[in-house]
């Protein structure tokens, strides 16, 4: 009895945001989701998605749009708490069997008959312990708050790789339920001729994605450097490159083109806990010169260049070495297209689908 009413296609509901790396996280999960028979609802936060976006997320989804932010866009907690209601209202009208929460502060408050599960992809907590050292306090320190109880409300919590969910219960305690389930993407384009070019991608506005290592770094290299991605925040947040050719905002299949054209991929950040841009240059076999931070030695070690995180020198001293070896680059890209392949969609969903079945067992059987 209990079996049959886990193993069936669900009606899920999944909530996103359309500015950061969340969206494309969810879009490639709730496809193949919707390729093994479930149905599912996106529920968007923040503002609202491009037309090509939304376009992408009705090919599969249902795409609703609600007034309450994500929690990274305000410093005042009580904009949240509208959300609950926003979710129950969804819950009934589409009769949801299971509820996906890309925040574990979207759980707060939310009271439902069916599972309910968090994934913690960043939060500011944890973006402060590994970007400047410092624990949460003053105006954000509500957000540790609501992330611990979020963590206690849903019936399981997932974070994308294991330095992240060790961080999670380094910065929060001990989480019941944490499971690790890796980020997963489809196979990138195959370029016909690659470019004598180095190419990285993030949100460089961002404190995290260490803009300025990157363009100290590119004074030094013998390859030109391209950043894809935007460097202002909503918030008044602003990076400059001087050495960089900065290319702005770039719709996601273009840059999944210039990834698959490039050279050499480059990942500088400080902090990443799953770091999608990498995997989806893997995929294009693009050799990777990576951070050496603790996400990317678990996920790629043994497939990529490590540089230390801080030193603009060891950077570029990386990229000059696969710069002057071709056959050295093609031996990596290699490895790390390899790598790549242990990361896609079908295991991702898979790997849920496992988590979604308990959470729904420990909620028929209480």
């Amino acid at each position: 009895m209990l079996q049959s009413l886990i193993r069936r296609p669900r009606r899920i509901l999944m909530t996103v945001d359309a500015v950061g790396g969340v969206w494309r996280y969810a879009l490639d999960l709730a496809r193949e989701l919707a390729h093994g028979g479930d149905s599912i609802v996106l529920a968007g936060l923040g503002p609202e998605p491009s037309e090509e976006q939304a376009k992408e997320a009705q090919a599969f989804a249902d795409l609703a749009w609600l007034k309450t932010p994500p929690d990274w866009m305000t410093r005042n907690e009580d904009d949240l708490e509208m959300l609950p209601q926003e979710l129950r209202a969804l819950v009934g009208d589409h009769a949801i069997d299971l509820v996906h929460l890309n925040a574990p502060t979207q759980a707060v408050g939310l009271d439902l008959p069916c599972p309910v599960v968090t994934v913690s992809h960043s939060c500011v907590v944890t973006w402060l312990h590994a970007v400047r050292g410092q624990a949460v306090d003053g105006e954000w320190a509500w957000q540790k708050d609501r992330n611990r109880r979020g963590f206690d409300g849903a019936n399981a919590a997932i974070a994308p790789s294991r330095s992240h969910a060790d961080m999670l219960e380094a910065c929060y305690g001990p989480i019941a339920g944490l499971s690790v389930v890796s980020n997963g993407t489809r196979p990138g384009p195959k370029a016909e001729r690659r470019e004598p070019v180095v190419v990285a991608a993030a949100r460089w506005w961002d404190e995290g994605k260490n803009a300025a290592t990157l363009d100290q770094a590119a004074a030094l290299t013998k390859w030109p450097v391209f950043a894809a991605g935007p460097i202002e925040g909503g918030d008044g947040q602003r990076v400059s490159f001087s050495n960089v050719v900065a290319l702005g905002s770039v719709c996601h299949d273009e840059v999944r083109r210039l990834m698959a054209r490039a050279g050499i991929f480059v990942s500088p950040s400080i902090y990443e806990p799953f770091g999608l841009a990498a995997l989806e240059a893997a995929t294009s076999a693009t050799p990777l010169v990576l951070a050496d931070i603790p996400t990317y030695r678990e996920l790629w070690n043994g497939a990529a260049l490590f540089y230390d995180v801080h030193d603009p020198g060891d950077l570029a001293r990386r990229v000059d070495c696969l710069s002057d070896d071709a056959q050295y680059r093609r031996r990596l890209g290699d490895a790390a297209a390899r790598r790549a392949r242990r990361f896609s969609p079908a295991r991702q969903a898979a790997a849920m689908h496992d988590i979604y079945d308990r959470a729904a067992l420990a909620v028929a059987e209480r």
